[in-house]
């Protein structure tokens, strides 16, 4: 989660939800509704900001990326937020300038927006957090 006021970036939370490798899949989409609840009863962001799914290759990964990626729409919706989503493309262009940036670029530019001492890690919490600067530097929120 990013504050931006004044023109400026500022990381006020940032983290990944996991669940446990060779768990059922109902339960943990499950897991990933019920740890967003808490998340966002715990900071009540304003809007949610998510990467549009993008995969030409592992079907597999794809399917199980877009059913938690939906259970993540559905709960912030079911929290009265606002959803916004933007393309790979879009958040490579708004954070360095060029779409066809690659990640450490990227993340690199994350760091650089938030002032922060190294790279948020795991990748996708950095993706995470370039997607919320991607919103607040597109909409000026």
């Amino acid at each position: 989660m990013i504050d931006f006021s004044c023109g400026k970036f500022k990381m006020v939370t940032a983290g990944v939800v996991t669940t446990p490798a060779h768990t059922p899949i109902d339960e943990r989409l499950e897991d990933i509704f019920d740890s967003l609840t808490e998340i966002i009863a715990e900071t009540n962001p304003d809007v949610m900001s998510i990467e549009k799914l993008f995969f030409a290759r592992n079907v597999t990964t794809a399917i199980s990326v877009a059913e938690a990626r939906g259970v993540a729409m559905l709960t912030g919706r079911k929290a009265g937020m606002p959803i916004a989503e933007y393309t790979p493309l879009q958040i490579k262009q708004t954070l360095t300038g060029y779409g066809k940036a690659d990640k450490k670029q990227v993340q690199e530019m994350v760091r650089l927006n938030l002032g922060l001492k190294d790279v948020p890690k795991p990748d996708d919490c950095a993706d995470a957090l370039a997607a919320a600067i991607t919103h607040a530097a597109m909409n000026r929120v």
